[in-house]
């Protein structure tokens, strides 16, 4: 290659201005991470902090704790809320089938945690015609529950109570007649409206409030917790009409005596019969008894409230809703049912508060010991207040012979 040639190719291959600016900007930062370097050295993989590491692999793993807590509660919160709305509904509608009261009220909340007793009346009753009328009251019970003590006391009524001189039944008669004609006039409303203000003026209570329950609704809340277990303390053989009865004929059925596990229908007719083999067990006092056993037995299958009680409660509603009428809201219901298993019962016994005579129509009736006319309940009425007033003694009233 000649001198010529070669002076042109380094002319050629000489760098440019702006090649030796970018040439000189590259070396500038090799510079600069050559001292860096020299200033932090990479630390050593050993002496790595394992607190790093974990920071790392939770960042990695998913979201934090926190949310999904956040969302669990979240979840929980809507369930019981869902099914709150849900629970409430159903009381509503139950409310709405057997009561006269708003279902958003209550007349037992305030009382129960007074000092004034608080009196209801329960009866027991037939749609079906009988003697005297229809819907006459089988079954008459005064629950009477002290706030002071937190104790009930049942006070039975005898159905062949006398009742004279009352405006609610001008045509004088029993008291089971009270709940039927209280019917004609306006219904179940009225019926137990007039059996509360009837039995007010013979027991001297006041009797604020009233429940209702037929015999098929008695079968179907039997039937609805799978049936009841007793202690039935005799045995007794029952017939359903007086003529079998007086010819020894039982051919209604037969209770053992020991434990019995009772159907709805069976726990009705326990509950009921009157003409046994046994003179003790064919009273209205004994019948009394062992309605109040059925009663507790049922009490014990819904519980004491709470989550456990949800279930078998919703069960009887269904079983209740249309055969039960009442004054009480499904609330008070509620607040009343934690008194269905009572301390102590107080008998308008025979020989001591009411004595055995007869009506210008030969019938069977019981009037007041004591009294100055047939109108005066008062001896009745001082009969009741002394044995209330008396401190409740011994173990309920349910396990009882």
């Amino acid at each position: 290659m000649s001198t010529s040639e070669r002076d042109r190719f380094r002319s050629q291959a000489s760098p440019t201005a702006r090649t030796r600016r970018i040439r000189a900007g590259a070396d500038r930062d090799d510079a600069r991470r050559e001292a860096a370097a020299r200033q932090s050295p990479e630390p050593d993989p050993a002496a790595v902090d394992d607190t790093d590491e974990y920071r790392v692999a939770t960042q990695r793993s998913g979201p934090p704790l926190k949310r999904i807590l956040f969302f669990m509660l979240l979840g929980t919160l809507t369930i019981v809320i869902v099914g709150g709305v849900l629970l409430w509904g159903r009381v509503a509608s139950f409310n709405d089938t057997v009561s006269s009261a708003p279902a958003m009220s209550t007349a037992l909340f305030g009382p129960l945690n007074g000092k004034d007793r608080v009196n209801v009346v329960i009866v027991g009753y037939s749609g079906q015609a009988k003697h005297g009328g229809t819907y006459l009251g089988d079954s008459i019970n005064i629950l009477s529950i002290d706030p002071a003590s937190d104790t009930t006391t049942i006070i039975p009524v005898p159905r062949d109570l006398w009742i004279e001189g009352m405006a609610d039944m001008p045509g004088n008669g029993k008291i089971n007649q009270a709940f039927a004609l209280g019917w004609q006039q306006g219904g179940a409303d009225e019926a137990g409206a007039a059996m509360a203000r009837i039995l007010s003026d013979v027991t001297g209570l006041r009797i604020d409030h009233w429940m209702a329950i037929d015999f098929d609704g008695f079968k179907e809340m039997v039937n609805a917790v799978g049936g009841v277990t007793v202690k039935n303390p005799r045995a007794f053989s029952y017939t359903w009409n007086a003529n079998s009865f007086h010819a020894q004929n039982w051919n209604g059925g037969h209770f053992k005596k020991g434990t019995l596990h009772l159907s709805g229908r069976r726990a009705l007719a326990y509950a009921r019969v009157r003409y046994t083999s046994l003179a003790v067990e064919s009273s209205d006092f004994a019948r009394s008894i062992r309605q109040q056993r059925i009663m507790s037995a049922l009490r014990s299958k819904v519980g004491s409230g709470g989550i456990g009680s949800i279930g078998p409660g919703l069960s009887l509603m269904d079983a209740l809703s249309g055969r039960m009428h009442t004054d009480l809201s499904a609330i008070d219901l509620f607040l009343l049912s934690g008194h269905l298993h009572p301390d102590r019962r107080i008998e308008m016994k025979e020989g001591v508060a009411l004595e055995a005579t007869t009506n210008t129509d030969g019938e069977y009736i019981l009037v007041v010991i004591g009294r100055q006319t047939a109108a005066d309940y008062q001896p009745l009425k001082q009969y009741l207040a002394t044995q209330l007033a008396e401190p409740v003694q011994g173990a309920s009233a349910s396990s009882g012979s």
